[in-house]
This record gives C-alpha cells, sequence and structure tokens, in this order.
C-alpha cells in the first residue's frame, strides 16, 4: 500500500527541486545610466551636467541637470533653475524659483510657458489668489486636499482653477494670463484626476523631436505625440514589454507571468528541455498517482467508517483539501466572520444572492475592513471547484483585483470567501447616489479601462486564462481614489452551463456595466432602450452627467462608450469581439479628440502609458494615476 506513495512522494519532490527557480522580484528596467542625486533616480533623457548620458548632442542643453550638494536637484531652463521634485514617465515636478516658502507667489514668479521640449502640463491645479473676476474659480477643484510648501495640509484655497478645464487658460499660456482675471498671486499642485491630494510644485511634460534622423524609439515601442509640446514625441512600450521605451534609454523588456508571478526579460524565455522532461515524467507519474491517490482515497474512507463522532460536511472539506497543495491564505472560523458582518445583516449586503452567492461588507477585530463572499455549493464538486479557484486566484497579483485574504472552511457547502475591501464602496453604490458626490465621467471612464485591462490581462496573459463569470458593478470595490478593484468571481461553473458560453459572458457582461455607467442605473429593459434609441444616446444619459452641459467632445466620448456596451452585448456571446479589443477600444475613446487629433485622454495616461496590460501588475499603486 505505502510504496507507491513512498516512491511518489520521492519523485515529485526531485522534480521541484529540479524546476523550482527563485521568486525574488523582477529586476526593474534598466535606467538610462543609473544615475542619482539624493533620492531621485535620473531618467532618460534626463542627465547630469558631469557625465557623458545626454539624448543627443542636439537635446543635451534641453535635459541637463545639475545635483547640489548630492540632494537637490536642478533643471534649467531658459536661465532660471527650478529644483526637480518627482519624475513621471511624460512629465517631471518642479518647484517654483524662489527658494522661500510662500503661501501665494507673484503671477510672474514662475515665468515658463513653453518650448521645444517642455510645456506646462493639463494636469496643474492652479490655486488663486485675490482676483477681481471670480468667474473663473472652479468648485469641481474644491474637494481636493491642498497640502503648503511645508508639507501641511491647507485644505483648498479660496479660488481654484484646474488647467484642464482650459477655459480661462490654453495650452502655451503661462500663468501671467490670470492677471486677466484681476488676480495677483498663484500656487500650483499636480492632481491626477480622482486622485484626492495634490502634490505642490508644477508638474511640465516633456518630449523630444521627431525630425531627428536618429532611431528615437526601440524595436518593440511605438511613437506618442506629446499634448503640450508642439510637434514633441514620447516612446512606450508595447503590450507584453516594460521600460522607458527609448533606444538611447532603457528600451524595453519581454514581460510574462510564471508561476502566479511577473518575470522580465530572459526569465521569459522558454525552457524546451525543462518542459519536455516535465512532460515525461508526467506521463510516467500520472498512473502512479492515480492508483496512490486512489488507494489513500479507500483508507480514509475505511478509516471513517471505525471513527467516533463524525460531521459529513466537515469531514469532506478537509479531505478536499489534503489531495491539494498547502493552503496559503488565512483560514477564518465561521464565528470570526459572523461577528464582522454583523450576523450577514442585510444592511451590510453589498450584492444580492445569485447563483454566484451574496457578498457581505465587513469589519474584522482589528479593525481591517473586508468583504465576504458567502458561497453556495450544491455538491462536493462545486465545492472542489470553488477551493481550486481560490487558490488559483490568491496566486494571481494584479493592482485592480480584490485580494482574496482567507476563507472559512466550517460551513458544509456554503465556503466562505475574504477579499479585501477598500473601504469606498461599489461602482454600484456611487452610481445609485443622486446628489453631490456622484461618479463623473472622468471617473466612470477610467473605472470601465481599469476593469477591462485587469479582465483582459486574466484571459490575455494568465495561464490558463481566468474568467470572471459573475460582472456587475457590485463586484467592482472603489478606493478612495476611485480606483476599482475586482472581486466576486463565480468560483463554481454548474454541469448544465456550457463552458464556451460561460467564458464569452465576460463581455457580455462587461457590455451591460458599460450601460450602467452610462445611464447611472440598470435594468432588464435597458438594452432595448439602448437599440431602439440609437442614434438619441442623451434620453438614457444619466442625468448626473449632465449630457447636454458637457463639451462637444465629452458627448462624443459618452456616445463612443455607449456605443461599444452594444456591441459587446450583442457580439460579446458570440464570441465576435474579445474583452481585449474592448479594452484597447476604450483606451482609443480617451485619446482620440473630437477634431480628430491625438489627444492623451486624462482619464488613462498613466494607466496605460507604457500601453502593456502587464506593466499594470509591474507599478507600485503609487506609481500609477488614475484620473
Amino acid at each position: 500500500m505505502f510504496p507507491p506513495l513512498l516512491i511518489l512522494f520521492i519523485l515529485c519532490n526531485t522534480i521541484h527541486l529540479s524546476t523550482c527557480h527563485s521568486h525574488s522580484p523582477p529586476p526593474p528596467p534598466p535606467l538610462h545610466c543609473n544615475e542619482t542625486c539624493g533620492e531621485l533616480s535620473i531618467p532618460f533623457p534626463f542627465f547630469l551636467s558631469n557625465s557623458s548620458c545626454s539624448a543627443s548632442p542636439s537635446t543635451a542643453a534641453a535635459f541637463r541637470l545639475t545635483c547640489s550638494n548630492s540632494t537637490a536637484l536642478f533643471l534649467t531652463i531658459n536661465a532660471d533653475r527650478y529644483r526637480v521634485l518627482q519624475f513621471f514617465p511624460e512629465g517631471v515636478l518642479v518647484d517654483f524659483p524662489a527658494s522661500t516658502c510662500r503661501q501665494y507667489y507673484n503671477l510672474n514668479a514662475f515665468p515658463f510657458a513653453g518650448n521645444r521640449y517642455f510645456g506646462i502640463s493639463e494636469e496643474n491645479v492652479v490655486g488663486l489668489y485675490d482676483c477681481d473676476d471670480s468667474s473663473l474659480c472652479k468648485p469641481g477643484c474644491e474637494t481636493i486636499d491642498y497640502p503648503g510648501c511645508d508639507g501641511d495640509s491647507n485644505g483648498s484655497p479660496a479660488c481654484c482653477y484646474p488647467l484642464s478645464d482650459r477655459s480661462s487658460w490654453d495650452l502655451g499660456d503661462g500663468f501671467s494670463v490670470f492677471s486677466n482675471f484681476g488676480c495677483r498671486g498663484f500656487t500650483c499642485w499636480v492632481v491626477p484626476r480622482g486622485a484626492g491630494v495634490g502634490k505642490r510644485g508644477v508638474k511640465l511634460e516633456w518630449a523630444l523631436l521627431g525630425n531627428s534622423s536618429n532611431r528615437l524609439c526601440a524595436s518593440d515601442a511605438d511613437t506618442v505625440n506629446a499634448t503640450t509640446v508642439q510637434g514633441g514625441l514620447r516612446c512606450v512600450c508595447r503590450d507584453g514589454f516594460v521600460g522607458d521605451g527609448y533606444a538611447g534609454g532603457g528600451g524595453c523588456l519581454k514581460t510574462c507571468v510564471k508561476d502566479g508571478r511577473e518575470a522580465r526579460g530572459g526569465d521569459c524565455l522558454t525552457r524546451r528541455r525543462s518542459r519536455k522532461m516535465v512532460s515525461i515524467l508526467a506521463g510516467i507519474l500520472g498512473p502512479i498517482f492515480v492508483v496512490a491517490t486512489l488507494t489513500a482515497l479507500f483508507c480514509l474512507l475505511k478509516r471513517r467508517t471505525n471513527g467516533g463522532t463524525y460531521e459529513p460536511n466537515k469531514n469532506k472539506l478537509q479531505n478536499t483539501l489534503s489531495f491539494r497543495k498547502p493552503w496559503t491564505t488565512r483560514s477564518f472560523t465561521y464565528r470570526e466572520l459572523e461577528e464582522a458582518t454583523n450576523c450577514f445583516d442585510d444592511g451590510q449586503k453589498l450584492t444580492d444572492a445569485t447563483s454566484s452567492g451574496a457578498i457581505y461588507a465587513g469589519l474584522l477585530a482589528d479593525g481591517s475592513p473586508v468583504a465576504v463572499h458567502k458561497v453556495e455549493c450544491r455538491n462536493q464538486q462545486d465545492l472542489s471547484q470553488v477551493l481550486s479557484r481560490i487558490e488559483v486566484l490568491s496566486a494571481v497579483f494584479h493592482r485592480n483585483m480584490a485580494r482574496i485574504i482567507g476563507c472559512c472552511i466550517d460551513c458544509g457547502y456554503t465556503p466562505l470567501v475574504v477579499y479585501e475591501f477598500p473601504g469606498n464602496g461599489t461602482v454600484e453604490e456611487h452610481l445609485r447616489r443622486r446628489e453631490a458626490g456622484g461618479l463623473d465621467w472622468y471617473q466612470r471612464l477610467s473605472i470601465a479601462a481599469e476593469t477591462a485591462s485587469v479582465l483582459a490581462f486574466l484571459q490575455q496573459e494568465v495561464s490558463p486564462p481566468i474568467f470572471h463569470h459573475n460582472l456587475r458593478s457590485g463586484c467592482l470595490f472603489l478606493d478612495d481614489c476611485h480606483s476599482v478593484r475586482v472581486a466576486g468571481f463565480r468560483l463554481h461553473i454548474g454541469s448544465d452551463i456550457g463552458g464556451g458560453i460561460v467564458h464569452r459572458s465576460d463581455v457580455y457582461e462587461f457590455g451591460l456595466l458599460l450601460l450602467e455607467m452610462v445611464a447611472g442605473t440598470k435594468s432588464r429593459e435597458l438594452p432595448a432602450a439602448a437599440m431602439q434609441r440609437s442614434g438619441k444616446v442623451e434620453e438614457i444619459v444619466d442625468p448626473n452627467l449632465y449630457y447636454h452641459e458637457q463639451t462637444a467632445f465629452r458627448r462624443e466620448q459618452i456616445e463612443a462608450v455607449a456605443d461599444l456596451a452594444t456591441r459587446c452585448w450583442l457580439f460579446g456571446r458570440e464570441g465576435k469581439i474579445g474583452i481585449a479589443e474592448v479594452a484597447k477600444e476604450l483606451v482609443h475613446i480617451a485619446k482620440e479628440s473630437g477634431d480628430g487629433g491625438s489627444r492623451r485622454g486624462p482619464a488613462l495616461e498613466e494607466t496605460f502609458s507604457n500601453s502593456s496590460l502587464l506593466q499594470m501588475i509591474s507599478m507600485s499603486p503609487d506609481s500609477i494615476y488614475v484620473h
């Protein structure tokens, strides 16, 4: 009886030792020349004045930096020195030229307006002082927290104006334009859309000249147009690659997912010999494993009949777990989760019960907010699928996926899955709000793009692919910056549902979700209403979006998203449109301007700055700004 098990144990451990590799974090994309000043790493095309790491002789003067006392980094433009506070993939945050800390500066204190390499970014929000004409003040930006030059929070200025509004300021203008409104002072912050806190300073967009004879982008990168620098270009790595994208910089590294973790460069190369060896060993060990498993199962069943007290459901669960690899998630007791959810009170429900189960908001004893998914299983097969899905999902990491932190198996055929919960409610809750504070169009477009990107990542970049099967607005959690966390995956698929139909249902359900984003509500009649009102989208648009008050460009965006939603639910189940195609189209909607020109949509600029779905898991949440 035991020799097969012993042989299996020895051989499996031998395979594991021969095929495992280090799970150390993947190396970061190579920097230009690995130059640093203080805590700042200097990316391409910037370089220190005492080095030879310049982009090209023609651009050397524009991007030369000076490191003072090995701590402070300065950029010189038109004889004015600006201290560098932070680098972005497409810009740089600089301080005011004056070294003294002031609440407001003279409108001429920041004389720069733009040149061939730099422009003032639209992401800046200006605080204005002592203005004669208050019509330029925008109430929408007063909800942001704006820190002072000493780092302390000063709340919101009496009058603020986001440059992205462009009604009183336009591309190419300097800050002195606000003197036309009788303003006598100003200060500035960069505020990524959707963020609740600004960063003090002025963000400058940078770009390289497009008429250079030298190759600008690496072989695995594409060229994009700058927004505020006329004729300027930048490079972004293509899907499946990460890096700065420049031929003279770090270039692009291949990225992939192996064993549930991100890998880069040479680690993504297929090791054919190892795969062949594993295939051979699998063919030899397969029959042995089957015999050993059946033998062990027979012994366990026989041991049960001779035991004393027997709990059927719990023992079945433990047997299911005994044939899996070691459990890596936290094990909760039913009492812990019952107390966390106030005995699963209806007032705690985030989603109503469906075939996939209800989800409840909860608070653990240590104060951690969680979401508890109460999954209903009909039989042992469903239960095995649930445990298998939990194991798979726990091994995948993505900034827009709600992390599974544990589960409870004390409840027979009703396992409880515990997700992290950002605490800012669900998309469904925000869409139902009819008072101030609901989701604006920027936020809805960002949420849609983030959701599409994580679904595309799970289906295109993870092997075997992972499908959601239960997509709805109640399963999309939001953090304080309105960035999405996808949860509520359907954890078991009934045998009465065709696998192909279920796989394609993600696109269909995403189409319904997009319609809900546009309409602000969901109902069974909504798709039919959208079809009947084709060409008259304004009749179904959420009144909170103030469709008729939007610019022509924003109205075209809303109409394009409504059209995409219609195609998703019409053709999604037939497999005529895929989620990766949908994600790319959402990016295109955000980038394409009303006049047909190229416009980097502020809602998605950082999220898709490297045109790579894998980039979404290689960045920390603080380095990706969702507008």
